[in-house]
């Protein structure tokens, strides 16, 4: 998997706090979860430092590739959160609870700025998953625009098992990549999904293969680089509109933004 030992020599570690590594090498920010003694679970920390990360998207960035140390890409929750309160881990669900539905709703609405800001940037961003994405581990790498699998990958949503939902924003992409009904399904039971079983249903567009990994990464990194960056962050913005407009509206759509692309080409050369 991606770590910084084997980016480019130009690539530079920007952040790397409380699980997670940030490395800018130009056209392509790699977002590294780090933490692959624990299988990469998150804590609030991590939360906030990926909800940080959004801030070395530069205006150079095309593409984020977020990616996992170790065996797994991340087990999901921390369990140290379902816990009673400590010195070493003061927020837990119990203690949440007891400060009140305001401070617990508070709280979800901040961690879940880690995982929306994937598909509302103007880089198109990438997760690359190996071993177990399980709760909040899949609902990060629902938030990317693509997501690239290892042979080994499988994806679970655990919430149910645990008496909860799945909260920081997987629903949504789950439920409009697979349906309604395999999606209740995959969630109700917390059953694993394959890699293949994943591209199968959409969730993934491609299973690497284990002996190019780097290479196919790259391949796609480069391919998603070559059209301008204007059009591309357009175009993902156009692609979004089409999940919630009608056919005609679309239409309106997808002429307002050429128009838009065209006045930008035409400003370039004059």
């Amino acid at each position: 998997m991606p770590t910084s030992s084997n980016l480019p020599e130009s690539a530079t570690t920007v952040f790397e706090a409380d699980g997670v590594r940030v490395v800018d090498s130009g056209p392509r920010l790699n977002v590294i979860l780090c933490t692959p003694e624990n299988r990469n679970a998150q804590t609030p920390r991590t939360w906030a430092a990926l909800a940080g990360a959004r801030e070395f998207v530069r205006s150079q960035t095309r593409v984020v590739v977020l990616s996992a140390e170790g065996a797994s890409f991340s087990a999901g929750l921390d369990r140290s959160m379902l816990g009673a309160p400590s010195a070493e881990n003061p927020v837990t669900l119990a203690s949440l609870a007891m400060a009140g539905e305001s401070a617990l709703s508070d709280f979800i609405m901040q961690a879940q700025q880690a995982f929306i800001w994937w598909r509302e940037c103007e880089a198109i961003t990438i997760a690359i998953v190996q071993g177990h994405a399980i709760g909040a581990g899949f609902q990060l790498a629902l938030a990317c625009d693509l997501i690239l699998a290892l042979p080994d990958a499988s994806f679970a949503m655990r919430e149910t098992r645990l008496g909860l939902v799945p909260d920081l924003g997987g629903t949504h992409p789950l439920v409009r990549t697979v349906g309604y009904s395999r999606a209740l399904e995959i969630c109700a039971t917390g059953r694993e999904v394959s890699a293949n079983e994943a591209l199968s249903l959409g969730i993934v567009q491609q299973v690497l293969a284990t002996k190019r990994i780097e290479q196919q990464v790259d391949e796609l990194v480069t391919a998603l680089t070559v059209p301008s960056r204007g059009a591309v962050s357009d175009l993902k913005g156009l692609l979004r509109l089409a999940e919630i407009s009608s056919p005609d509206e679309q239409l309106i759509n997808e002429r307002r933004v050429q128009l838009a692309r065209i006045a930008a080409l035409m400003s370039e050369t004059t």
